[in-house]
């Protein structure tokens, strides 16, 4: 009799350091905006909460994009949607994490951490958004897949929040 084998998860984390843009202003627009996503991350066209309490675990968050597909040889648009659940969130460590629950696009089972830290050198203007996950290896992807697409999500997102900041100021 053979022995089931499991798939290791994948595990990870990208960064983005923005050094004109401090932790608190940072974190402020990230929670406050937490159903609003889609303002910041170019990959994703409508964001909006679903069941619960903004700013409180529980909270169900609807992500989706469309997109066109030519992969089975039809153009037509197709929507990539997941349901989101807040878990937990620190405010003064300003920290949160979430996990896809319900979703069209292959994962069974995400979570992750948002950070928003000062940055180490003592630069009180920049800080450093840590995004940290762990997920079952998703069908159709490979790992590396995933990181480049987180990586370069929070680069987008870094570049969008710093640019709101500083017309802000």
């Amino acid at each position: 009799m053979g022995e089931e084998t499991k798939a290791e998860l994948w595990e990870g984390r990208v960064s983005a350091k923005l050094t004109d843009a401090k932790a608190e202003n940072v974190w402020s627009i990230f929670v406050q905006d937490f159903c609003s996503i889609h303002k910041w991350l170019p990959s994703i066209d409508e964001c909006y909460k679903v069941e619960g309490v903004h700013g409180q675990p529980g909270l169900i968050r609807y992500c989706g994009t469309t997109r066109t597909s030519s992969s089975n040889g039809s153009d037509e648009p197709i929507t990539l949607w997941c349901h989101e659940k807040l878990l937990e969130i620190d405010e003064i460590q300003r920290w949160l994490s979430y996990e896809i629950m319900e979703n069209n696009m292959g994962f069974k089972m995400y979570r992750s951490t948002f950070k928003v830290m000062p940055l180490e050198d003592g630069d009180a203007r920049g800080c450093e958004m840590k995004w940290l996950f762990v997920a079952d290896p998703v069908d159709g992807w490979k790992f590396e897949d995933l990181v480049w697409y987180l990586e370069s999500s929070l680069q987008a997102m870094g570049q969008r929040m710093e640019k709101a900041l500083k017309s802000t100021n």
